[in-house]
């Protein structure tokens, strides 16, 4: 299983090793540094503990393209539980004359079902996935990227080129990486064969109030830059506009650039690394969950 260990964020920081410590041999120098991460991330923990509960407001909006009716893409979004996901049906399935977007449905109904059977504030993301995929039986394959927010801390499960930013300050303070396994082959869950849970990226972020979390499929991030998420967001943030007008605006500008032939985008830069001559956007279903980040009410 490819997990990180929460990541604690504040501003305590360790001493400054003195000429005495540098003279110290090395086990002993990596036994101290090791005391000191520990050190670090009980105070870290202590800080975040302190910190007012939070909460999130979301919004979410999705773009089918043109061409198909409803799309291979599906998302749902638990605000109660405090808790989204997103899921991309592989579009090859298509020329097998297969649904591609059934197996995505049927995986985030399983996952929103699963979210709302488990204990208050108990979500855990991969076992929601997890139950998820074992109870979907469509044909076809997808992608799927799973957020709950709990405490200060939002917990993910990621696999495919789904994925989420966390926005902060007007930065992006993280990007979750693309899991695939070549250009345009991501890794994908289906009822047999493909990738396992075994091979999603699960990972714990702190987070803040006015951070926001943008969740999507790769028809977002396949056609925005970073920069112009960021873009978006400072627009919204000015107009005080809510999560789900926030999500309609970053999809806007996500498809504004799936139809420009010649705009420069995180696609065309990636068929350029593959060896493939091509330009402008890529024409895609799109779908975007806002979650903002807020100080619970008392």
């Amino acid at each position: 299983m490819k997990g990180d260990n929460p990541e604690y964020h504040n501003n305590d920081t360790a001493s400054t090793p003195t000429a005495q410590d540098q003279e110290l041999p090395s086990e002993t120098q990596e036994q101290r540094c090791r005391y000191v991460e520990r050190l670090l991330v009980y105070r870290s923990h202590d800080a975040v503990a302190k910190r007012r509960p939070l909460k999130m407001k979301a919004g979410s909006c999705y773009i089918p393209q043109k061409t198909k009716l409803i799309g291979d893409d599906a998302h749902f979004v638990c605000e109660h539980e405090q808790v989204v996901g997103v899921a991309d049906g592989v579009g090859g399935w298509a020329k097998l004359g297969v649904d591609a977007g059934e197996y995505a449905r049927e995986l985030t109904s399983h996952a929103e079902k699963a979210v709302r059977a488990s204990p208050e504030g108990c979500v855990d993301p991969h076992q929601v996935l997890a139950t998820a995929h074992a109870r979907t039986n469509a044909l076809g394959s997808s992608t799927a990227c799973i957020v709950a927010l709990k405490d200060q801390y939002i917990h993910t499960v990621n696999i495919g080129d789904s994925g989420f930013l966390v926005v902060r300050n007007n930065e992006v303070f993280y990007h979750s990486p693309t899991q695939q396994l070549r250009f345009n082959r991501p890794y994908q869950l289906q009822k047999s064969g493909g990738e396992t849970l075994n091979d999603a990226e699960i990972k714990s972020i702190g987070v803040e109030p006015g951070d926001i979390i943008v969740v999507g499929t790769d028809g977002v991030f396949d056609n925005l830059f970073d920069r112009e998420v960021i873009r978006v967001i400072k627009s919204g943030l000015a107009l005080s506009v809510s999560a789900e007008r926030m999500a309609n605006l970053i999809a806007d500008e996500a498809l504004r650039n799936s139809i420009r032939r010649t705009k420069e985008t995180p696609f065309s830069i990636a068929c350029r690394k593959a060896g493939k001559r091509r330009k402008g956007g890529k024409k895609d279903d799109i779908t975007v969950v806002v979650m903002c980040i807020l100080e619970a009410d008392d």
